[in-house]
């Protein structure tokens, strides 16, 4: 699904203030991921490198087979990767539905937006028209990105601190999206601190010092974290 070779990213130009220094993965289809580690340690750098929001400096990106490290993010887009952003972009004019039907590449049937918005916990009637500004609220917000993403049917989606200004009730049923939205051709990589999302992962990818420390299933890495002392402040409260 997706190879990542030799990832390396600075936040100069000359290279002495490492972001990644040096990331290999390999992300299998049929899977959720999380990536986690401490504020700072590069994990959502990692996946605005992926998607093509920040240049790759050095290494290689290849998405099924297809080497896509000269690509561009709207190119990577048309390739069938999808992204949520940690704070979404408010449009004034644009309503949930026209989101969702710029998501899916055509008109949907009301019955369609609605079972989308429905599976982010939204009643349609009272979003479908909405305008995406001031007057929704984050989490309102957030919830239709993410309902707009799985409008895409992307191969490999990517949500970047989804339970950002997520309220309670959403926050609790985020496991249950991330894990119905999977299927055998399809892969979501979720950037998260948050250990209540830890339950809806097949793989936990750990970052620290632009590394990956360790990585395995959630059995495997959740007893090792509290011993982690370079990622003591990741999890949530």
């Amino acid at each position: 699904m997706l190879t990542l070779k030799n990832i390396k990213f600075s936040a100069d130009e000359d290279g002495q203030k490492n972001i990644l220094a040096d990331i290999n993965f390999d992300f299998k289809a049929g899977k959720n991921y999380i990536i986690t580690g401490a504020n700072g340690c590069g994990k959502s750098t990692l996946a605005k490198i992926i998607m093509g929001i920040y240049p790759l400096q050095s290494g290689q990106i290849l998405f099924n087979g297809k080497d896509i490290t000269k690509m561009n993010v709207t190119q990577r887009a048309n390739a069938g990767i999808g992204f949520a952003f940690q704070q979404p972009v408010r449009f004034k004019g644009l309503t949930a539905r026209d989101l969702l039907e710029q998501a899916n590449g055509g008109k949907i049937s009301t019955g369609m937006a609605c079972e989308y918005l429905s599976k982010v916990g939204l009643c349609a009637r009272e979003y479908l028209d909405r305008e995406l500004d001031n007057t929704l609220s984050g989490g309102e917000l957030k919830r239709i990105e993410i309902a707009s993403v799985l409008a895409r049917n992307c191969p490999l989606n990517i949500f970047d601190e989804p339970e950002a200004g997520i309220d309670i009730w959403s926050f609790n049923s985020l496991v249950d999206i991330f894990k119905n939205s999977i299927n055998a051709n399809s892969t979501n990589i979720i950037i998260s601190h948050q250990e209540k999302l830890f339950a809806s992962a097949d793989e936990i990818i750990l970052i620290a010092d632009g590394k990956i420390a360790m990585s395995g299933t959630p059995k495997e890495i959740l007893p090792k974290l509290n011993n982690f002392s370079k990622c003591n402040k990741l999890r949530g409260n």
